[in-house]
Formats: structure tokens, C-alpha cells, sequence
């Protein structure tokens, strides 16, 4: 290999490196500003979800429900209680939303069905992962949780 094409080589190679280490700190910029807007006290759902109507009655049967899938899916982080201390808090270190707060009952349903739908980080969206009437007797659970 002539010294000339040795040099092209090693300057693409510097080139490219600079090129990833420069998406890598665009990217983990980006993250720390998710990370901080997870963070914020206010978290408002859109107008129109949070003017939903749940059409899932809050009955013995649609809490039962909502409690046993808050059991599986939600209490690893917001606690058993709804207080904000399950297991997972410490390990990832987040803050969820303390469920068991008195101020949750300011929040339509409408809006505790969008964000248990849309999600926001370090939470994971369940639109997908829980059927809608899943995520309306969750809703119907999480209205108990203040009353505990």
C-alpha cells in the first residue's frame, strides 16, 4: 500500500469517527432534554382526550380488573399503593407520578386514559400493550387509589 492511500485511509476512518462521536453527543443531548421534560410537575393532556367520557362503568368487577393489570404493569414503578415507591424506583431512578395523591382526582378520566395511552419517558406508552377497555378499568383502579 502506497503512503498516499494509507493516509486516505486513516483520514476516512478520522472522518467517520468524528462523524459518530458527533451523532452520539447530538443523541445523548437529545436524551437529557426527554429526561428533564419527564420531570416537569405538569404533565397536560390534549383538550379532546381529556374531554373523553369513560364508557367503561366504575363497577366491583371494572376495578377488580384495573387493579389486577396496575398489579402487573404499573406498581413496579408507582407502587403497590400508588405511592410513587415500587421497586423499580430505585433501580432506574425515576420519578413516577404518585398515584395515591389526593390532586389526581383534578384529572379526567379522558386524561389518565391518554396518558396511560401516549406515554411519556421513562413511562412506555400502553395503547398498544393494553387493550382500550384494559386501559379505561385502569382508570377506574387509579380512582381508588386516593381513597386507600
Amino acid at each position: 500500500m502506497s503512503i498516499q492511500s494509507n493516509l486516505l485511509k486513516r483520514l476516512r476512518i478520522s472522518v467517520l469517527m468524528v462523524s459518530v462521536l458527533t451523532l452520539v453527543t447530538f443523541a445523548y443531548s437529545g436524551g437529557g432534554a426527554a429526561a428533564a421534560d419527564s420531570m416537569s410537575d405538569k404533565w397536560l393532556s390534549p383538550a379532546p382526550s381529556a374531554a373523553r367520557k369513560n364508557p367503561i362503568a366504575s363497577t366491583q368487577q371494572s376495578i377488580a380488573a384495573g387493579q389486577k393489570i396496575y398489579s402487573k404493569t404499573c406498581a413496579m414503578c408507582h407502587g403497590k399503593a400508588g405511592d410513587a415507591d415500587g421497586p423499580a424506583v430505585i433501580e432506574l431512578n425515576i420519578h413516577p407520578a404518585k398515584l395515591s395523591d389526593p390532586q389526581l382526582a383534578t384529572e379526567s378520566d379522558g386524561s389518565l386514559f391518554w396518558k396511560i395511552t401516549t406515554g411519556k419517558k421513562p413511562m412506555p406508552a400502553y395503547g398498544k400493550r393494553l387493550s382500550e377497555t384494559d386501559r379505561w378499568n385502569l382508570v377506574n383502579y387509579l380512582r381508588t387509589l386516593p381513597k386507600r
